[in-house]
C-alpha cells in the first residue's frame, strides 16, 4: 500500500504523531487530492503503513470528524465529507488566507521562537495509554495527599470570607498570615533569617522566576544558568534576550568561574535535575563572585523539603550577608501542582520593584482562600505532620527505585547519588542509538520515563550529541508499581540482548 498522505513531512514539522496524521489528511482533502465520498483507509491499515498505534490514527480521525472534514459510520468506515468541489475550494481558501500578523515586541518574538524551538528528545510511540506505567515525574501522588483535611481548611476560609464585611486589606504580596508562617518555617528549618515583609507570595515558583527576569535582565546582559537546567529557567532567560552562559555541573554542583555576568540562577540544595548538592566551598565562591561583580543570585530551592538522609546544607540565602540572594520556594511540589502557591524571599532594596511588577499581573492576591488555608494548616501543625509522613513514605519509594535501577539495570544506567527529592537521575552508559532502542521498546511494552535531554542547554547552541540520561519520578507510584516498572525495563533490555538472566545466582547479569 503506497503512502496517500504527506505524513512524514508533517511529522518533521510538528513532532506529534496524531497531529501530523491529522494535518496530512486535512491537507489532502482541502487540496482536492481526496474526493468527497472517498473512503479513507481503516485505522489498522493506516497504523500498519506508518508503523504507529491505531490509537493515534483514531485520534486523528476523531479530530477530522469533529471539524467536518470526514464522516464516520459504525461498521461502515470513514469517508471524506460529501461537499461539492466549490465548497472544498472555499474551505481550502479559508484555511490558506493570510491573516494580519501582529507586530510583536522583541520579547514577544523571542517568546514565540522559544515555543517553536523545543528540544529534540526521544518521544517514542506509546502503547495503550490506559496501561502505561509512567516514571515521568508528576509531583506528589494524589493518593498520598490528605485531600479531605485540605478541603476542610479551604472551606473554613471561604466561610470566614463570607462572614467578613471587609476583605479589601489583602494586597498583591499575599496573605500576611502565610508570609509570617513561611518566614517562621524558613528560620526554623532552613536557617534563613527573614521577616514577613521580605516574603512575597506568587502563583508558583515560575511566576517569581519570570518576574525576576523581567526586572533584572535586559537584552544583551549576560546570565549564568546551570547545565543541565530546569526548562522554565531556560525559557525565561532566553525570552529576556540575555546572553546565556551555560555552566557545567560536576559531582559538587555548578563549577564556579569569574563570569562576566549580572545574574546567576542556581539550585544548590539539590541541583535540577541531577540531584547533586552544591558544596559549601562553592557556595562561598558564588557569594564572593556576586560581591565582586555586583551581581544577583536567584536560588531555586524547589524540593529540599523531601530529604531522606544526610545533613541539609545551608542555603545560599542563609550565608548571604550582602543581600544579593533571592530565595524562591514552592508548595506546588510538596502538596500538588494544582496548588499554585510559591514565594520569593526578596532583599529589601528589591521588595518594592518586585511588588509593583507583581501588581501588574495580580492587583489582588490569587487564591487568597487557599493562602489563608495553608497558613492555618501550617500554624496548626497539620502541614508538618503531613510532611513527616510523606518523608517516610517517599524515602521508602526512593530507596526501592534506586536499588532497583542499580541492581537490575546497573550496567545500563549510572544512578547519580542523592539523598533528597522526588526523582532519581541516571546517566545512560551505552550509545545514543541504543538508548533510543530501549526507550522505543519500553514504550511499546508499556513503561516510560522523562528523557534527560530536555534539560540540557546545549541542544540550542551546538549540533554535538548530548549524552543520554533519564529522570525517574516515583512520588505518584507505590512499591508494587515501581517493582513492576523496573521489571518491564529489564525485560526490554533482555530482549535487546543487553541483560541475561543468571539462573545460578537468581538475578541478572549484563551482556
Amino acid at each position: 500500500m503506497s503512502s496517500p498522505f504527506a505524513y512524514t513531512a508533517k511529522l518533521n514539522e510538528c513532532g506529534s504523531i496524531h497531529m501530523a496524521l491529522y494535518l496530512a489528511i486535512r491537507e489532502a482533502i482541502t487540496e482536492g487530492k481526496l474526493s468527497p465520498g472517498e473512503r479513507l483507509p481503516s485505522t489498522r491499515k493506516l497504523a500498519d503503513l506508518y508503523q504507529i498505534s491505531r490509537g493515534s490514527v483514531s485520534v486523528a480521525y476523531e479530530m477530522l470528524t469533529a471539524e467536518g472534514f470526514v464522516q464516520a459510520g459504525v461498521g461502515q468506515g470513514t469517508f471524506v465529507a460529501g461537499c461539492g468541489d466549490d465548497e472544498v475550494g472555499n474551505r481550502a481558501e479559508q484555511l490558506n488566507t493570510s491573516q494580519v500578523a501582529p507586530v510583536l515586541t522583541n520579547w514577544g518574538s523571542r517568546l514565540m521562537a522559544q515555543q517553536l524551538a523545543k528540544p529534540l528528545v526521544h518521544n517514542p510511540e506509546r502503547g495503550n495509554q490506559a496501561e502505561m506505567l509512567s516514571f515521568v515525574p508528576e509531583g506528589v501522588g494524589r493518593g498520598w495527599f490528605p485531600w479531605m483535611e485540605w478541603k476542610a481548611e479551604v472551606a473554613q476560609q471561604w466561610k470566614s470570607f463570607g462572614r467578613s464585611r471587609n476583605n479589601s486589606n489583602q494586597s498583591t504580596e499575599g496573605s500576611l498570615l502565610l508570609r509570617q508562617a513561611i518566614a517562621n518555617r524558613l528560620r526554623r528549618e532552613r536557617g534563613i533569617t527573614c521577616d514577613a515583609e521580605e516574603v512575597i507570595i506568587t502563583a508558583g515558583s515560575m511566576q517569581a522566576i519570570t518576574l525576576l527576569t523581567q526586572l533584572l535582565i535586559e537584552e544583551g546582559k549576560k546570565v549564568v544558568i546551570e547545565n543541565p537546567c530546569y526548562p522554565g529557567i531556560q525559557h525565561a532567560v532566553n525570552v529576556s534576550g540575555a546572553s546565556v552562559i551555560a555552566q557545567s555541573i560536576d559531582g559538587n554542583g555548578i563549577v564556579p568561574q569569574d563570569w562576566d555576568a549580572q545574574l546567576l540562577f542556581v539550585t544548590p540544595a539539590r541541583q535540577f535535575p541531577t540531584g547533586v548538592v552544591l558544596s559549601y566551598e562553592r557556595r562561598r565562591a558564588l557569594l564572593s563572585w556576586a560581591s565582586r561583580r555586583n551581581a544577583w543570585i536567584i536560588e531555586d530551592d524547589y524540593d529540599s523539603d523531601f530529604r531522606w538522609g544526610g545533613r541539609p546544607i545551608e542555603p545560599l540565602k542563609a550565608l548571604d550577608r550582602e543581600g544579593r540572594v533571592i530565595y524562591i520556594g514552592s508548595f506546588s511540589r510538596s502538596m500538588s501542582v494544582g496548588v499554585r502557591i510559591g514565594y520569593a524571599v526578596v532583599p529589601k532594596p528589591l521588595i518594592e520593584p518586585f511588588q509593583f511588577a507583581k501588581k501588574l499581573y495580580d492587583p489582588y492576591p490569587t487564591g487568597i482562600a487557599e493562602q489563608q488555608a495553608l497558613a492555618s494548616w501550617m500554624s496548626g501543625g497539620g502541614y508538618d505532620r503531613y510532611m513527616r509522613r510523606m518523608r517516610r513514605i517517599y524515602g521508602k519509594l526512593e530507596n526501592k527505585l534506586r536499588l532497583g535501577l542499580q541492581q537490575e539495570l546497573g550496567g545500563l544506567f549510572e544512578v547519580i547519588p542523592a539523598d533528597a527529592g522526588l526523582h532519581v537521575y541516571a546517566k545512560w552508559m551505552k550509545t545514543t542509538e541504543e538508548y533510543g532502542h530501549l526507550a522505543q521498546e519500553c514504550a511499546r511494552r508499556g513503561v516510560t520515563w522523562r528523557d534527560g535531554a530536555m534539560y540540557d542547554t546545549r541542544h540550542r547552541n551546538t549540533t554535538s550529541p548530548v549524552q543520554p540520561s533519564a529522570v525517574f519520578g516515583f512520588a505518584h507510584l507505590d512499591v508494587e508499581q515501581i517493582e513492576y516498572g523496573i521489571y518491564l525495563i529489564s525485560q526490554c533490555a533482555q530482549s535487546l540482548g543487553w541483560i541475561k538472566f543468571n539462573e545460578g545466582q537468581g538475578g541478572t547479569v549484563h551482556a
